[in-house]
């Protein structure tokens, strides 16, 4: 991308999502804990956060210790977020309002320096690719920098499919190389609820519960994208506490993070 310093090719993966809250800080951490599961050395890299606590030692991103933890990182979480902010706004929204504006240069300078340091380096997303970084640099600028193969993590329920082909028209548009969809938050009961995959039973479950169970299969075909993985909703799962649910790690370590990362 012309105007802006070219950045190292490593090894990894671009986690971005269709939405606020869609759960791409679990979904990387998730990622980052199945390589470490399989002997792979992890970094992670989180290039801006907001929402950040103010703590003794500054501002302290959630999702940074969060990813940490799952990669079993040793590097400082400044290192892992190298601009952070208070309010949970679009970043440009936040830095305005702080009056600090966001330091590209302080993210590039962080990016450069996982070079050599682990086989994968899993990044998660500033928001969704069309999130402004900057009034004049989205996610997307920043996706086409690293040009790392993109998973795009969508919600389940009803409005997914809209949300999730716009982010796959985003990302071809872009020239990125989209490695796949995870839904996230499926409700499991639905997986064996036999009114919604035999014909011959009665249907007897709400709308929403339907659109639940068809929309992986329409986010694949209309979207013409591979679904690696359908994560349930699960309790267990809280990126506050730092810990990821037995059946959302079982979905992820499914997946075959090593042939996508070409680590084999």
């Amino acid at each position: 991308m012309s105007g802006y310093p070219p950045l190292p090719r490593l090894a990894g993966l671009l986690v971005t999502g269709t939405d606020t809250e869609v759960g791409k800080t679990l979904i990387a951490g998730a990622i980052a804990r199945s390589l470490r599961r399989r002997g792979r050395s992890v970094e992670v890299f989180k290039p801006v956060a907001t929402g950040c606590r103010h703590a003794r030692e500054g501002l302290i991103s959630a999702d940074a210790e969060f990813l940490a933890v799952c990669a079993d990182s040793r590097r400082t979480l400044a290192e892992i977020t190298p601009v952070r902010y208070a309010a949970a706004l679009a970043p440009n929204v936040a830095a305005a309002r702080e009056h600090r504006p966001v330091d590209l240069a302080a993210v590039f300078e962080a990016y450069r320096r996982l070079a050599g340091a682990a086989e994968a380096v899993i990044v998660e997303g500033v928001g969704g690719l069309l999130c402004p970084i900057t009034d004049d640099f989205w996610g997307v600028h920043l996706a086409r920098l690293l040009a790392l193969p993109v998973v795009i993590v969508a919600r389940a329920g009803l409005g997914t499919i809209n949300h999730t082909l716009l982010t796959l028209h985003a990302a071809r548009s872009a020239g990125l190389e989209v490695a796949g969809v995870i839904v996230n938050r499926y409700r499991l009961e639905l997986a064996a609820a036999r009114e919604l995959t035999d014909p011959a039973q009665p249907y007897t479950r709400g709308d929403a519960d339907l659109a639940i169970h068809t929309n992986p299969a329409q986010i694949a075909d209309r979207g013409r994208a591979a679904v690696l993985a359908i994560v349930p909703e699960e309790d267990a799962s809280s990126v506050e506490r730092a810990t990821i649910g037995e059946n959302t790690q079982f979905a992820i370590d499914q997946v075959d993070w090593e042939r996508i990362l070409h680590l084999t």
